[in-house]
């Protein structure tokens, strides 16, 4: 017996169009019975300020005053999902640090509301929501549909990833050699060039050398960004 909208969700995943794959979602946001899909998706570099990239079929009007009054900022589901990969369901209580978000976000139907983070072992992190200006989220329907929610949030992240995670991470597809890594471990660390050459029994230019090419693949300035951004992508794992 196939799984609920399997055909659809294999062939979400085969597209290499963010825009596309963005729709396929926002139809099946609609067989589950809400109005509004959304998805964000936050790069772990650069780690001073990364790149988030957001997808939505909110009102125009309420896109452009969440950008003007940096709502993500202040968005108390965007900092669960930084924290947690648990879903959140919208309520006065959750925004209860944001009122004047939520209730410029109530004025544009959106009322009821469902919210679930995905993150990647490169360190990419999503965000799935889905909403509806009225009918409150029963017992009833969240026990039928829990499992659906968290697929569709799982092949959004997979499915965006695949999309966007190289064009916008290109060190994301950046192939480091064992010794590489294992340099790079070590300089996290906190160990010196001497230090792992003593550890690791090879020369200490040798052990330069490896830590050159990797800030050379990583297009790092020196080797503390290397080691971050190796970290930050699961390189070093």
């Amino acid at each position: 017996m196939k799984t609920w909208q399997e055909d659809e969700i294999q062939a979400l995943l085969t597209l290499n169009d963010e825009q596309a794959l963005f729709s396929g979602l926002a139809g099946l946001a609609r067989d589950l019975g809400f109005d509004f899909c959304a998805y964000g998706m936050r790069l772990p570099i650069p780690v001073s300020n990364p790149k988030i990239v957001m997808f939505n079929n909110y009102p125009g009007e309420w896109q452009s005053r969440y950008e003007r009054n940096n709502y993500l900022a202040v968005d108390p589901t965007v900092q669960h999902g930084m924290r947690s990969l648990l879903p959140i369901l919208w309520s006065d209580e959750v925004f209860a640090s944001s009122r004047e978000l939520w209730e410029e976000a109530q004025s544009f139907g959106l009322r009821i509301g469902w919210a679930q983070a995905t993150w990647d072992a490169n360190g990419v992190g999503g965000l799935l929501t889905l909403a509806r200006p009225a009918e409150a989220l029963s017992s009833a329907e969240l026990q039928t549909n829990s499992m659906k929610l968290a697929w569709l949030a799982q092949v959004a992240h997979i499915g965006m990833s695949q999309c966007l995670r190289a064009k916008m991470m290109p060190q994301v597809n950046v192939k480091l050699s064992n010794r590489e890594v294992e340099v790079l471990r070590w300089t996290a660390d906190g160990k010196t060039s001497s230090e792992i050459s003593d550890i690791l029994r090879i020369a200490e230019r040798t052990v330069n050398f490896h830590i050159n090419n990797a800030i050379s693949k990583l297009n790092a300035s020196n080797k503390t960004a290397a080691v971050v951004r190796a970290a930050m992508l699961g390189m070093l794992y």
